[in-house]
This record gives structure tokens, sequence and C-alpha cells, in this order.
């Protein structure tokens, strides 16, 4: 089982919306399926049907959610040296190519946005950059073709989720 390193914050917020659905949406749905039970024919029943479908994907969404805390793995990445990138590292690193400068934080699988420059420990950039050191060149193959980098800078700094 592989486990899933996050945030502590990413931690709670994917609990508490477990317990939320857990406790509260189950019973609402269940209520609405009862309700629409009662207005007779199923075969024609739009509320039955779509109380139905909200019902297999809120359940899908708890399965998701239960495997994901299940191998959840939190990790407070201040607490790391981040000389090697690791979990929560921030890379600033160089295009040999074109001089571009491009700044990753690495986080969890839930936590990736890449937009925001937070690219999930599970991608090929980040993999091709783990246990790397400041001025080691990295080559990443990505869509575009490969690239090679320098890297100048490892930090830590908080990490912000949108």
């Amino acid at each position: 089982m592989q486990k899933e390193p996050m945030l502590e914050i990413t931690y709670k917020r994917l609990s508490e919306e477990l317990e939320q659905l857990k406790t509260h949406e189950r019973g609402k749905i269940a209520k609405v399926i009862d309700e629409a039970r009662e207005l007779g024919d199923l075969k024609e029943n739009a509320e039955y049907h779509a109380a139905k479908e909200k019902q297999g994907l809120m359940e899908a969404r708890i399965a998701e959610l239960t495997d994901i805390i299940g191998r959840a793995q939190v990790i407070d990445p201040s607490t790391l040296a981040h000389e090697r990138i690791s979990f929560g590292s921030t890379v600033v690193m160089t295009d040999q190519e074109t001089d571009e400068e491009l700044r990753y934080t690495i986080v969890g699988g839930t936590e990736s946005n890449p937009n925001h420059g937070l690219i999930s420990i599970h991608s090929p950039v980040a993999k091709a950059l783990l246990g790397k050191e400041e001025g080691d060149e990295v080559e990443i193959t990505l869509p575009s073709g490969k690239r090679t980098y320098d890297i100048e800078e490892i930090l830590y700094t908080e990490i912000q989720l949108g």
C-alpha cells in the first residue's frame, strides 16, 4: 500500500469532509430516496433516479476519502532539512537551454496545483527532483521533450494551498 504524504491541514480537511459525508449527507440522501419512492412508479421517477445517482457519487467519494486517509502520512515539511529535495521543498531551477527560471514546491497528490507551482510528489518532475542537491543538474522528460535544468536553490517556505 503506497503511503500518501500530505500536510496536516489537508489531512484535517479531508477527514472533516469524510465525517460530513458519513454523518449528514448520507442521511439526507436516504431521506430524499425514501420520499421519491413514495411517489410511486420508479421507472419514470426522475427525483428517485437523481437521488440514486447522487448517492452513488457520494459513496464513491466516501470510498476515495477513506482510502486516501487510510494511506495518509502526515508530514510537517518545516521540520525537514531541505538540503536535498524532499516533500515540502521549494526548488528553484534554471533551464540550461532557455535560462528560464522555474520554481516548484513538492506536495502530496491531493494538494497539487501546477498553476500555483505546487507539484505532486508522484509526478514525473518531482520524482526526477527528489534527492537532488543545490548545484546538481537534472534531466527531465516532459511532453515537449527532454530538458536539462540546473538546481539553483532548495528551501522551505510555508506552503499556501489555494
